[in-house]
């Protein structure tokens, strides 16, 4: 552990960011230039230095917006450590934390930078192996951040990792038999959808003996049972991506992506039509309330009285007008059922 306040050549220990299972982050001052940084500082300084230098080597081979960017790499007063560029923000996890289950245009637009940092890297040949939320930073800034690669390593044409790495809940059923593959990455990346969704994992991680649950797939249930404001094309896309069988997976990230888009301008044509079902009741919505002995509308709420529902989908439709509300209140409640999208009408009945 580093004290505040101590140098290491010209970066200046200012407090500790965090520690996990392989070092320790510290938020540090370069000196020279007075601009912030965040140092990583290896547990095992034992190592010989051609190893402590694998991750920052690493590291340096990838160049990408969503990346955490490594600066350079230097040893002082024996102290190796690893200087990366320091992201103002909070981890993905303490957001999920503090926010429980997050918004799904929200978790669409971090989902879908956090698989373009994975496609970038799996494209330099590089897993990560250990993708959570705590390795992913949320910027002030904006830009969501993928950091802690030092679980990776570069994946040789037709080899495999197999070292038994990365955290439990998130590891895919290959990984718990020390083989990782760029799927298993995408799997790591499905439960971190499936929190950013739920608030909570799909499952405790199972106990050795009970492995073959997390194989067979009994152990996950579609994001959109547990949070019914999930559409069901993201729903699609998660259990795709935490398929058991690697043959079932996502193969590439571009794939996942890509689907992520597409749920996206899915789920925006199914809101835009939603709303213009609103927009028809709310002009002819008083007659048939009339007609129907409901009362006038009491106040603007969040959701739809279920009696005007059911006054509305039994009024006989003798007339166009009649007709089109009903198809389209029809429609914005089978939306309102897959969306959950707050409509603009409270009734209650006289």
């Amino acid at each position: 552990m580093l004290l505040s306040d101590r140098l290491l050549g010209k970066y200046r220990i200012v407090s500790t960011i965090g520690s996990g299972g392989f070092g320790t982050v510290y938020l540090a001052e370069d000196t020279w230039i007075n601009k912030q940084v965040a140092l990583k500082v290896p547990h095992r300084q034992n190592l010989n230095f051609s190893e402590l230098l694998r991750e920052p080597r690493l590291l340096a081979t990838l160049n990408h917006p969503n990346i955490v960017t490594v600066t350079t790499a230097d040893k002082q007063d024996d102290v190796f450590f690893i200087v990366m560029e320091y992201v103002r923000g909070d981890t993905l996890e303490a957001v999920i934390g503090d926010n429980g289950a997050l918004d799904v245009d929200r978790v669409v637009d971090y989902s879908i930078q956090i698989g373009r940092a994975m496609e970038y890297a799996h494209g330099q040949g590089v897993i990560h192996r250990d993708l959570r939320p705590s390795n992913v930073l949320v910027s002030e800034s904006g830009p969501l951040k993928v950091a802690d690669f030092g679980t990776s390593r570069f994946l040789e044409i037709a080899a495999r990792g197999t070292t038994v790495i990365g955290s439990p809940p998130y590891m895919a059923p290959e990984q718990f038999q020390g083989e990782a593959v760029f799927a298993s990455d995408l799997y790591s990346f499905g439960v971190t959808m499936y929190q950013m969704l739920t608030g909570e994992l799909p499952y405790d991680p199972p106990a050795p003996q009970d492995l073959h649950l997390l194989s067979s797939g009994e152990l996950v249930q579609p994001p959109g049972l547990v949070n019914g404001a999930v559409p069901r094309e993201l729903d699609d896309v998660v259990m795709k991506a935490v398929a058991p069988e690697l043959a079932d997976r996502y193969e590439k990230t571009a794939e996942l992506v890509d689907d992520l888009e597409r749920a996206l301008a899915a789920d925006a044509r199914d809101g835009d039509a939603y709303r213009r079902g609103v927009e028809i009741i709310h002009k002819q919505l008083l007659d048939v309330m009339t007609r129907r002995g409901v009362a006038p509308i009491e106040a603007v709420g969040t959701d739809f009285d279920p009696n005007l529902h059911q006054a509305v989908a039994h009024e006989p439709s003798g007339g166009h007008r009649d007709g089109e509300v009903v198809a389209e209140l029809r429609r914005g409640y089978t939306l309102r059922q897959r969306l959950l999208r707050p409509s603009m009408v409270k009734v209650a009945k006289a």
